[in-house]
């Protein structure tokens, strides 16, 4: 008796022992930040690549806003749980390559798992922001947006606006016809005070935010924002501030409602603020360009991205690694592009997903999706336009917009508040540069 219930353990061990391969899949862990309609995005993404094969199973996991999905992901690594993919705004480059053994960058991640990598399929403006100067992706993009300029078309038919600002000057005068066609609170604004009105308009001028690309080409990065475009363009706003034709709608995109509820009918923020419009608003919108100085030789340049990339972190098996390179293969297939591309409002990012969609017809019901498509490769990127790579982005933003209040409720000049910006900055910076430079 005992033998045979032995025999029975060990045949049914047998059994487990030649099963298990079948059942052995390997889990990756995707955290990332999207709520709403994007996270169904995410989703489907995965439950697709799932059905797809049956060795890897992803598993996403919203960790809450970009800032948060980042800190958790650097304290996971720390206490040795790091997911295996990890979804990072832009912004946040600077931190995860200094993160040292934290991450596997992808370009390394795709060759050792043999998987087939060309990083001249991508669209070189996006790309150039997650690589080294060398064109080695570091990590892959993901979610990628611009600035554009949201327009209620209703609000300008009743102010008697003809034609869709292209300059400054234009806009601020278009802003003061709204404001006397019953407008009154709110000519003109935006979200994402220093991307828009310092990071972008530099780019779009072509003129440095900072020393060395931006800080692309080294952690010894110096600003220069506070020059006679960026404190002329703060001037502007602090004036017209006064009587509201500009008016502050905050740090970062809580205020986009005041345009989708008709109160700002000139509104700039990212494009992938299109969902929102799309499903709120209740008038004719459309997205365009950004303005731009026409006194300013050269412009508009090119603009920079914003949106997120996803990083590989560092410290998980070989096996592993094969799944989270499948699964980024997986991601860059052109079909998979248009469908996320039109779910989203995201860019495409590989060259034949944008030509496909243009191809299809696409953009002619919908061209405010290829506004920032065309921001973005307005001309060729400069040393001013290939993106930024700042250290301690997250807290060097805050502080940028605090000395930006300060000019906006007059306790500063235009001038006081970016040389206070900069100098407070570079402080950041070098703090920044003795944890990251070992």
């Amino acid at each position: 008796m005992i033998f045979r219930r032995l025999g029975a353990a060990a045949a049914a061990a047998a059994t487990l022992v030649f099963a298990s391969p079948a059942f052995a899949v390997t889990e990756i862990q995707w955290w990332h930040a999207m709520t709403g309609a994007n996270n169904d995005v995410i989703v489907k993404l995965a439950n697709d690549f799932n059905a797809s094969q049956s060795d890897y199973k992803v598993i996403p996991t919203y960790k809450g806003g970009y800032a948060d999905t980042m800190n958790a992901g650097i304290a996971a690594f720390r206490a040795g749980n790091a997911p295996h993919i990890m979804q990072v705004f832009e912004v946040g480059t600077a931190t995860m390559m200094a993160a040292t053994g934290a991450v596997k960058p992808v370009y390394k991640l795709m060759a050792d798992a043999g998987e087939k990598f060309d990083p001249s399929v991508y669209l070189p403006a996006i790309t150039g922001y997650y690589s080294t100067s060398k064109g080695e992706m570091l990590s892959f993009p993901f979610n990628s947006s611009s600035t554009v300029m949201w327009v209620n078309l209703d609000a300008l038919k009743k102010a008697n606006i003809a034609e869709i600002p292209k300059t400054w000057p234009q806009v601020f005068e278009d802003a003061k016809k709204l404001k006397a066609a019953g407008y009154t609170t709110c000519g003109f604004s935006g979200s994402w005070v220093t991307w828009v009105n310092l990071e972008q308009l530099s780019a779009w001028h072509n003129v440095p935010l900072a020393s060395k690309a931006n800080g692309l080409d080294g952690f010894d990065t110096v600003l220069e924002f506070n020059g006679p475009l960026q404190v002329k363009h703060l001037e502007n706003l602090v004036e017209l501030q006064k009587d509201k034709t500009y008016d502050y709608a905050g740090r970062t995109n809580t205020g986009e409602g005041r345009f989708t509820a008709g109160e700002c009918p000139i509104y700039l923020t990212s494009s992938a603020f299109f969902g929102n419009v799309k499903a709120q608003a209740k008038f004719n919108f459309t997205a365009a360009p950004m303005p731009y100085y026409p006194d300013v030789k050269g412009a508009p340049q090119n603009s920079i991205i914003g949106g997120a990339s996803l990083w590989v972190m560092g410290g998980k098996s070989a096996v592993e690694y094969k799944g989270v390179a499948k699964f980024l293969t997986f991601l860059s297939d052109t079909d998979r592009q248009i469908w996320i591309h039109k779910a989203s409002g995201y860019l495409p990012i590989t060259k034949a997903a944008y030509a496909k969609a243009k191809e299809e017809g696409f953009y002619k019901d919908q061209p405010y999706l290829e506004t920032p498509l065309l921001e973005l490769t307005n001309k060729e990127p400069t040393e001013n336009s290939r993106g930024l790579r700042l250290g301690n982005m997250v807290q060097l933003r805050d502080m940028w917009s605090e000395e930006i209040e300060q000019a906006l409720a007059g306790k500063k000049s235009a001038k006081q508040a970016l040389d206070s910006a900069v100098e407070r900055g570079n402080q950041m910076l070098r703090q920044f540069e003795k944890t990251a430079v070992h």
